[in-house]
């Protein structure tokens, strides 16, 4: 039996831990649900409720940006990009609370409802791509160009502006892995520096020519004196734009690869594609996009039998968290007909993904369009290609052929 320090190595460390990690998680479950690790002095929570909690206690929080923190042995410390100490996603109360209120009045379900046709309408042009091609990588040709595309549109990115994103996203969210080295914190925060650079220059010429876009709002909120500093300005629209478009890829990735290894219930979703909604969450529940989040203790917080002391880092695993026996039956099958779907995948409390309605629309609209346009979609690959990280999981490629 492994002990859970080395699970938690296998999980965090090797390809073969990150390309399957449930079976790890469930005996992280099974043996310490709440596992205080001596290779670097952090606590792991694999349970539903346990990781809920933590992440709406107050008494936790987002970490301090001039206290780098090394989550692994051999590991370089993570510290905070230099563009992200003022980002919402990093920050605590009072600021995380005024930059998100100001946010979330223009990041309206509403103003994501006004994109579905839209969606609708780039995806059919890409699907008619797709279809003239016959054999594609799913991933370059559907699940990366339409969350750009779509978030690009949303924020007010330039359509001839967008694709360049892609390598510094990826490069600049490596800073999140767990296991991230020196040389590639650099290169993280080279990229997260591009970003900024950008994002700076299309603020001044969204200043001189404004649209009817999210940035744009988010300028006059600036300019109007609500407390909106420029380089929280800088920080909200790379957040927005890089997370709007990294998450999705991957639901979107997942989504299609988890249904085509299950043909039964793809058959299932094919007769009754009312149960799309269920089919998305059941893939955000089975196939996390987003595998932990990190919080530390602003006290001693008693869990349990356990004391976590102030200043300790705990990991909640969200992604074994949506497999808990304890919520959900028969937890490591995939089954879309189930009618409630406890989810971890977008976090909870204050810093609950403000993109979750987005996400699923999108995530349900490629699904609907996809169904409705091939009558046969098939994988090339006997394995899935996954990218070789955890804390944001997807595929690298998915080969299919439609007809």
């Amino acid at each position: 039996m492994s002990t859970p320090d080395e699970l938690i190595l296998e999980i965090m460390t090797t390809p073969e831990g990150r390309r399957n990690p449930y079976p790890l998680y469930a005996q992280l479950q099974e043996q310490a649900p709440i596992a205080r690790s001596e290779l670097a002095d952090i606590w792991f929570l694999a349970r539903y409720d346990d990781c809920h909690n933590v992440l709406r206690d107050p008494r936790f929080g987002k970490s301090d940006p001039d206290k780098p923190m090394t989550l692994l042995p051999g590991g370089a410390p993570r510290s905070r990009l230099k563009f992200a100490r003022d980002s919402m996603l990093l920050l605590n109360p009072p600021d995380h609370t005024r930059l998100r209120g100001l946010v979330a009045r223009e990041f309206t379900p509403r103003r994501v409802e006004r994109l579905r046709d839209n969606v609708e309408t780039m995806c059919d042009d890409i699907l008619d791509a797709i279809a003239e091609a016959g054999e594609v990588d799913l991933m370059d040709t559907l699940a990366f160009p339409l969350p750009v595309r779509v978030i690009g549109e949303l924020l007010g990115v330039p359509e001839d502006e967008r694709d360049a994103f892609r390598p510094l996203t990826l490069a600049a969210a490596k800073s999140i892995e767990p296991d991230v080295t020196e040389e590639e914190m650099v290169t993280a925060n080279a990229a997260g520096q591009q970003q900024a650079d950008y994002f700076t220059d299309l603020i001044a010429r969204r200043q001189e020519d404004p649209g009817d876009d999210l940035l744009s709002a988010l300028i006059e909120l600036r300019d109007g004196g609500d407390r909106l500093s420029q380089s929280e300005l800088i920080a909200t629209a790379i957040l927005i734009f890089a997370a709007g478009f990294e998450t999705t890829t991957n639901l979107i990735g997942n989504t299609v690869n988890t249904l085509l290894r299950r043909p039964d219930q793809l058959a299932k979703l094919r007769q009754d594609p009312e149960l799309i909604p269920s089919a998305i969450d059941e893939v955000l529940r089975f196939e996390s996009p987003v595998q932990l989040d990190l919080r530390v203790a602003f006290e001693d917080v008693q869990l349990h039998s356990h004391t976590i002391r102030e200043g300790d880092a705990v990991i909640t695993l969200l992604a074994a968290a949506n497999r808990d026996p304890s919520k959900i039956d028969h937890p490591n099958e995939f089954d879309i007909t189930r009618s409630q779907i406890p989810l971890m995948s977008f976090a909870t409390g204050i810093h609950y993904c403000l993109g979750a309605n987005l996400a699923r629309m999108e995530g349900q609209a490629v699904l609907n369009k996809l169904l409705n346009r091939f009558n046969t979609i098939e994988l090339l690959d006997t394995e899935p290609a996954w990218r070789d990280r955890l804390t944001l999981r997807g595929l690298d490629q998915l080969n299919v052929a439609v007809g």
